[in-house]
C-alpha cells in the first residue's frame, strides 16, 4: 500500500516539484536527479536522503509510478494469492491449523493472501474462486471437493492468467501448475502397518476398512497404501477384511452409520478398524463403545481428540502430517509462481493432464510412545491435550 505523508503540505509541494521538473509524475523517477534546484537536490532516487517536504512529495510520486508496474512489483516484493479450504467438518485441521499456518507464512513472505472456506459446498467454492480472480489474485490454491468441480475452477483461473496450486488434494484433469501435499500413499501404508502392529497379538484378525470420500483422490491413495501394507498379512491369512466401505464427503456422522451397518453384518466379530482419519476413527469408537467393545483403530491428522484417544488406549495410532510444513510449502510455491519462477520440487506427479511439480511433505506414524513428538513439534500444545483425565496419561507418556 502506498502512503503519503503530510497530505496538506504535499499538494503544494507536488505543484512546486512538477513545475521545477517540467514533466508529469510518471517520469519523476528519471528527472529528479537532473533538476538543479535546492528542492530537487534533496530528492535522491533512493529516497533515503529525503529531508524536505519537496523530497517527500518526490518519493510519493516515484512510488506511485512504480506501483503501476504490477508484474514487477509482484515479482520483487509480493503479490496476491487466494487459498480456498474445503470445509470445517471433515477435520479440525483446516480451520485450526492450515488457516493460521498459511496466514503466518504469507506474512513472512510479504504477500497478501485471501483465505476462505467453501464449507463443503462446490457452488460456494466456485463463487469464492470467481470473487478472488476478480479481486486480483495472481495465484489460486484450492483443496478441491472433487476433481470435476476443482478442474472447472482451475480452467477458469488459467484463462484469466492466474496460476493454480493443488493444495493437499490432487485435482485429476485439472490445470494446476504445482501440487503441494504429503506422500498420501505413505499415509495409507503407515495406517496399514500400524493396524498390523496393533493386532500383533491377535492372529487371525478380522478388520473393517473405513475409507474416506470416494470423490477425494487422497482417499483413493490412502486406501492404496493401506492395501499394499496389509497384502502380505491378508495373503498369509493373518488378517481378513470382513467389511469395507468409503464414507461420502468424509462425513463423520455418515461414517458412524456406515460402520455400524458393517459391524452388524460382521456379527460384531471384528478385532480392529482400519479407519482413514481421526474423525472416522472416533465415529467408529463411539459405535464400538455402544456395543461394549474396545478395539484398536487407526487414524490420521494427529488431532487433539485422536491423540487423547491414543493415550486412553482406544485409538491405536494416527498419522502425523506436519501441516505447518505443508502450508509453508504452498506459500513458497505461490511466491515462486508470482515471480514467474518454477516451484522448487523434488519430484513430479501426473494429474491426468500433465506431469506437474510435486512439493512432497513427509509423514510420521504416531503411537502412544511417541505422542510426545507431536506436542514437541508444537502442532498440539500440552495445555490443549493434557486436560482432565488425560493429564495423568500425558505424564506417563513423557509429555512435558
Amino acid at each position: 500500500m502506498i502512503r503519503t505523508r503530510g497530505a496538506v503540505v504535499l499538494v503544494s509541494a507536488l505543484a512546486v516539484f512538477a513545475t521545477a521538473c517540467g514533466s508529469d509524475s510518471n517520469s519523476s523517477d528519471t528527472t529528479v536527479a537532473a533538476v538543479d534546484t535546492t528542492a530537487a537536490a534533496a530528492v535522491d532516487t533512493t529516497a533515503a536522503a529525503a529531508e524536505t517536504t519537496v523530497a517527500a512529495a518526490a518519493e510519493t510520486t516515484v512510488a506511485a509510478a512504480a506501483a503501476e508496474t504490477t508484474v514487477a512489483a509482484a515479482a520483487a516484493a509480493g503479490g496476491k494469492a487466494g487459498f480456498i479450504l474445503p470445509d470445517s467438518k471433515s477435520s479440525v485441521r483446516w480451520e485450526s491449523f492450515d488457516r493460521k499456518f498459511i496466514t503466518a507464512a504469507c506474512a513472512a513472505a510479504g504477500i497478501e493472501c485471501d483465505i476462505q472456506n467453501a464449507e463443503g459446498d462446490k457452488a460456494k467454492m466456485a463463487t469464492i474462486a470467481d470473487q478472488m480472480i476478480t479481486s486480483g489474485v495472481k495465484v489460486l490454491a484450492i483443496v478441491d471437493l472433487d476433481s470435476e468441480s476443482g478442474a472447472a475452477i482451475q480452467k477458469k483461473a488459467a484463462e484469466a492468467g492466474v496460476k493454480n496450486i493443488d493444495y493437499d488434494r490432487l485435482t485429476l484433469g485439472g490445470a494446476a501448475d504445482a501440487y503441494v501435499s504429503f506422500d498420501n500413499v505413505a499415509v495409507g501404508k503407515a495406517q496399514g502397518e500400524g493396524m498390523i502392529k496393533c493386532l500383533a497379538a491377535k492372529k487371525p484378525a478380522n478388520i473393517i476398512q473405513l475409507s474416506g470420500s470416494p470423490t477425494d483422490n487422497n482417499a483413493t491413495l490412502f486406501k492404496q497404501g493401506q492395501d499394499e501394507a496389509i497384502k502380505a498379512a491378508v495373503d498369509a491369512g493373518d488378517i481378513k477384511v470382513v467389511g469395507a466401505e468409503a464414507v461420502p464427503d468424509w462425513d463423520n456422522v455418515k461414517g458412524g452409520q456406515i460402520f455400524e451397518q458393517l459391524l452388524t453384518k460382521a456379527g460384531g466379530k471384528i478385532d480392529g478398524v482400519l479407519a482413514a482419519n481421526d474423525g472416522l476413527s472416533l465415529a467408529a469408537q463411539a459405535v464400538l463403545t455402544k456395543n461394549g467393545l474396545t478395539l484398536p483403530t487407526t487414524g490420521q491428522d494427529a488431532t487433539r481428540d485422536g491423540l487423547a484417544a491414543i493415550l486412553s488406549g482406544t485409538q491405536c495410532m494416527t498419522v502425523y502430517k506436519a501441516v505447518k510444513a505443508e502450508a509453508e510449502g504452498a506459500v513458497a510455491t505461490a511466491v515462486s509462481l508470482l515471480k514467474g519462477e518454477a516451484p522448487t520440487a523434488s519430484t513430479t506427479i501426473n494429474n491426468k493432464t500433465a506431469d506437474i511439480p510435486y512439493v512432497q511433505v513427509p509423514v510420521k506414524a504416531i503411537f502412544k510412545d511417541n505422542v510426545k513428538d507431536v506436542v514437541a513439534d508444537g502442532f498440539v500444545t500440552k495445555e490443549e491435550l493434557c486436560t482432565g483425565d488425560i493429564a495423568a496419561l500425558c505424564t506417563a507418556a513423557g509429555i512435558s
